[in-house]
């Protein structure tokens, strides 16, 4: 049982990293236009440590801040901090490659016009698509489908705005200290008694990841030079990859769905987490580069001590740990290797 509140930073209340204050930008959706886009790269630039980082939720995150006012009021200005009280619940994963930033701009308005779920959890996630229906969400919506924890329960709705939050409502009236649904006992069922299941469940929830090309680029380990991709309007995607307009310059990122670095994930590691037993951008460079014999992507961070390594067949995802708490661990089946202090454990 929780006995305390969750600590994810925000976009103005930082977490204070061992390489800084550390900044997490909510961006519903994942949409973000040509100008919004670089508001967020020049402060990372001017502000940070030059370099944005994507996570598994389709947020950006800026390290190395000395504080969050100067990143508010240029966030508050872009149009990407519309409430101050409500800005870590804003966690709406969408699939990219569909028309439904309409519906997850609705979904985003009535959330934060809520008083009550500013309390909600930073934890809170709704999906919306069935591409992303699988990366367990406390709420999903696929077309008339309203997903509980991740689950099809037979809950249909007409009008999935108003549904959505008052789903959220009840969530946050029976939480306790919870900070997912899945966590409280007998949610579920209490959400579904509340809609009155109106069908039999249909849906299986999926992962469907976008393949790299040159207009779904992947970004190596998750961590993007500020300087790239200026001007250009993108759209953020769980798999740390953007979708971005045809003919872009995608120079620097990854473009071969054949690639080794396709699939490739980890946490920040040593040195910017005090937590961290090892530099593990660095090893996964070492281990990638031994493994398939290629040169890393420009922006990689440079090798450190290579570490051992077992025949992973290319394509199966890879997660870097530093340690025990697997920080942007993928959902689904992934490959780990997690730090132990004096090498690392696999596990599968």
């Amino acid at each position: 049982m929780r006995t305390h509140p969750d600590a994810c930073p925000g976009a103005v209340e930082l977490h204070q990293a061992a390489d800084g204050g550390l900044a997490r930008i909510r961006v519903p959706g994942g949409t973000l236009t040509a100008a919004q886009w670089d508001v967020v790269r020049l402060a990372a630039l001017e502000l940070g440590t030059g370099s944005l980082e994507l996570t598994s939720r389709a947020n950006l995150q800026i390290r190395g801040l000395a504080d969050g006012l100067e990143l508010g009021a240029r966030l508050r200005a872009a149009g990407l901090l519309p409430s101050d009280t409500h800005e870590r619940i804003r966690n709406i994963i969408a699939a990219p490659l569909e028309d439904n930033q309409a519906l997850v701009d609705a979904l985003d308005a009535a959330l934060c016009a809520e008083p009550a779920l500013a309390s909600l959890p930073g934890r809170f996630l709704v999906t919306v698509g069935a591409p992303v229906s699988g990366l367990g969400g406390d709420f999903g919506l696929v077309d008339d489908v309203l997903l509980l924890a991740g689950t099809d329960t037979g809950v249909r709705v007409q009008d999935p705005v108003d549904a959505l939050v008052t789903a959220a409502r009840l969530f946050q009236e029976m939480r306790g200290a919870a900070w997912r649904l899945s966590e409280v006992d007998g949610g579920v069922r209490k959400i579904t008694e509340h809609f009155g299941a109106t069908d039999s469940p249909l849906i299986t929830p999926a992962v469907t990841p976008v393949a790299p090309s040159p207009t779904t680029p992947g970004v190596p380990l998750g961590r993007l030079d500020a300087h790239l991709l200026a001007g250009v309007p993108v759209r953020l995607t769980p798999w740390r990859s953007l979708v971005v307009p045809t003919g872009t310059d995608t120079s620097g990122l990854i473009t071969d769905p054949a690639s080794p670095w396709h699939g490739v994930s980890a946490c920040t590691g040593r040195p910017g987490c005090a937590k961290s037993l090892s530099d593990v951008r660095a090893d996964a460079r070492a281990w990638v580069d031994a493994a398939h014999h290629t040169h890393a992507p420009a922006g990689v961070p440079p090798i450190s001590t290579p570490v051992s390594r077992s025949d992973i067949s290319r394509g199966q995802p890879v997660h870097w740990s530093g340690c025990s708490r697997r920080c942007g661990r993928p959902t689904g089946d992934v490959i780990e290797f997690v730090a132990t202090g004096d090498g690392y454990e696999e596990t599968r």
